[in-house]
């Protein structure tokens, strides 16, 4: 067509060139016509070739697809309901008070909220002046009763040996005594002599038991003051621990939660200082309902989940059903304990909790998915779910060729718009959600952009 068209517009060159002397209007005329032929020549071209491609005989044009398009899942294995989700707030496992024990000024405060202690270390001192000089006192009192106890043990020595010195006395004058009595009943001597030998023998016996009670009453002395040594011991111990009560410290490690007083204050005993949380673990105080009491029970497992830590999860585990419910919402109070090895786990966190239960997770599927059974091609009915019966079309793939097989399946519980499989389809089976037309046992189907992969 195309060359054709080039012959003609050669011609009317030609044709343009012998004549010269013609005025320019005629050559713009000359040209107009001709383009005119030339389109013409083109759009006959144009109408062989569309009638030639219509002239084809119909065997030359592609057949339709008959596959059925569906959408696919996999079966997964769940449960057909979430379990309830509560709220709690995290708690430190334990928080102890640290209270003022004597009565002082408070002169220094090292710490501030928020700061960690450990167990045993200075945190705080108070105005020791009055309890060192009941120390220094009660220390000087003891060395006077240690020089008590001294001289009484130094009496008791004496008289020791005052009865030895009286006791050799009475052995000789006793010994005179028989042997004037024997030389009495001889004749040897007077009558008189032998009786005053006796007479100072039965003196010398009383001498010695006199020295012997006074080294009793010596001991007892002795004992006396050392049991008043014992006391002022004891007495300068309370005053060494008084004074001890001066310096404040830490009784556990932990975080400082609150300081309840400054520097410059007077204290009393019993005056709160600071309030410290032990976070080497932390506990989950939330609330239940008296209904969802029954499937809680001391020891259970709990997974935990904290808004302020998103990316990480906690397993806790029940630790206190409280007897105690409350009266109006009757709401009973729980706690959860887990660990905080981290210690990033605060006070005051809100917690979202969920108790793990004992409940069998089965093959769940779309309620949609399942066919009526002995009625292929049909809708789903809730005829299916009450005879627990149903056919679920499984999806089997060949090299170019995929097709759905019909399966009986039983049916368990449904919800949320899903049924449970308690037989016939087994986890990890791809099977069809959803079809854009009715199936039958063999069809082949083409998988929809929604469907799940293959696992």
């Amino acid at each position: 067509m195309i060359f054709a068209g080039n012959r003609l517009l050669k011609v009317a060159l030609n044709q343009v060139c012998v004549l010269e002397t013609i005025v320019y209007k005629k050559k713009i005329l000359i040209a107009y016509v001709l383009s005119i032929g030339l389109l013409s020549v083109g759009c006959g071209s144009l109408s062989k070739e569309l009638a030639e491609a219509q002239s084809q005989p119909p065997s030359r044009v592609q057949k339709t697809d008959d596959a059925k398009p569906v959408d696919a899942m996999i079966a997964r294995t769940s449960l057909l309901e979430q379990q309830p989700q509560y709220i709690g707030t995290t708690v430190p496992f334990r928080t102890v008070s640290l209270r003022s024990q004597a009565e002082g000024q408070l002169l220094t405060l090292k710490v501030d909220v928020g700061d960690a202690v450990k167990d045993g270390q200075v945190i705080g001192q108070l105005d020791d002046a009055l309890l060192k000089t009941a120390l220094n006192q009660a220390e000087a009192q003891l060395a006077s009763l240690n020089s008590e106890v001294a001289q009484a043990i130094a009496q008791v020595s004496n008289a020791r040996a005052e009865v030895e010195r009286l006791r050799l006395i009475q052995v000789q004058a006793q010994a005179d005594s028989q042997r004037q009595q024997l030389l009495s009943k001889e004749g040897a001597i007077a009558q008189q002599t032998a009786e005053k030998a006796r007479t100072e023998s039965l003196t010398a016996s009383q001498a010695l038991r006199a020295a012997q009670e006074t080294v009793r009453t010596q001991q007892q002395a002795v004992a006396a003051a050392k049991g008043r040594f014992r006391v002022q011991k004891s007495v300068i111990a309370q005053a060494k621990e008084r004074r001890s009560y001066a310096q404040l410290t830490s009784p556990i490690t932990g975080v400082i939660l609150a300081k309840l007083t400054e520097p410059g204050n007077l204290l009393q005993p019993g005056n709160e200082v600071l309030r410290i949380g032990d976070f080497s673990s932390a506990k989950v105080l939330l609330q239940v309902s008296e209904k969802e009491l029954a499937n809680i029970r001391l020891g259970q497992s709990v997974q935990v989940r904290l808004d302020a830590l998103p990316n990480q999860t906690y397993i806790g585990k029940v630790t206190r059903i409280s007897p105690d419910a409350d009266a109006t919402a009757r709401l009973v109070p729980v706690e959860v304990m887990i660990s905080n090895s981290g210690g990033k786990i605060g006070s005051g966190l809100l917690a979202r909790v969920n108790f793990d239960t004992q409940m069998q997770q089965r093959v769940i599927v779309p309620q949609i998915a399942i066919q009526p059974l002995g009625k292929q091609g049909s809708s789903s009915s809730s005829s299916s779910f009450q005879n627990r019966q149903g056919i679920v079309f499984i999806v089997t793939q060949a090299e170019n060729n995929t097709t759905v097989k019909a399966r009986s399946v039983t049916l368990g519980e449904k919800a949320n718009g899903n049924v449970e499989i308690l037989s016939g389809l087994q986890r990890g089976e791809r099977f069809v959600a959803r079809s854009g037309k009715p199936l039958q046992d063999g069809d082949r189907v083409r998988l929809s952009i929604l469907s799940e992969p293959n696992p």
